[in-house]
């Protein structure tokens, strides 16, 4: 859980609301603008949070929508059945760099703010950091990374992330979720090779 959203936070490149009727759209848009066009990286989602808490199973309900779509194009950490958390976090990210060869990293957590904000989906650089708002020393998660305001900070923030209502997060997830499939059917499944052009010289 990244507790809060920062209120002029330089990194966040788009905000959209969740319920806005292009909302899916607009993620997939501002999505694909971010993430490399051509690239031999793996492109990896790692969705943060547990089901223990309302308000902090956004990541893991996003995990789970796109583990159920069977993206071609993405690889997807962190579901319900498989939450990464802050106790498993550190593991968890060892063994996506393992599997992964230097994968691009897009980090999905849930975080609090400003009252108007709330349901306010964000998009911006750099990574996530799980974990921030209550001092504890988690690893940064992403190149990117999407987070989604799920309610008010600033008070027992804790408290206010158990009474979160899942309908507004589940809400969200659908919305992220379905922004992350539809940049799926467009980015390329093919990849460019860095060797492809020393093949092609060789022909000529």
């Amino acid at each position: 859980m990244n507790l809060k959203a920062q209120l002029f936070d330089r990194r966040v490149k788009a905000q959209i609301n969740h319920d806005d009727v292009h909302a899916a759209e607009d993620l997939a848009v501002e999505l694909l603008s971010s993430i490399p066009s051509i690239t031999i990286r793996p492109i990896v989602f790692v969705c943060i949070g547990t089901d223990r808490s309302t308000g902090d199973s956004l990541g893991p309900l996003v995990g789970t929508l796109l583990e159920e779509k069977k993206l071609q194009s993405f690889h997807i950490y962190g579901t319900l059945d498989e939450p990464i958390h802050a106790v498993n976090l550190e593991e968890r990210l060892n063994e996506i760099t393992a599997k992964h060869i230097n994968p691009y990293m897009i980090g999905i957590d849930a975080c609090l703010g400003r009252i108007k904000n709330v349901g306010a989906i964000q998009l911006g650089n750099g990574p996530v950091k799980p974990g921030a708002g209550v001092n504890k020393q988690l690893p940064p998660v992403g190149d990117i990374h999407i987070t989604g305001i799920v309610n008010v900070s600033g008070f027992m923030e804790f408290f206010v992330l158990q009474n979160t209502r899942l309908n507004l997060v589940m809400k969200m997830a659908k919305t992220i979720s379905e922004g992350i499939h539809k940049a799926s059917l467009v980015y390329p499944t093919q990849r460019w090779s860095p060797f492809k052009w020393l093949d092609e010289e060789k022909t000529n």
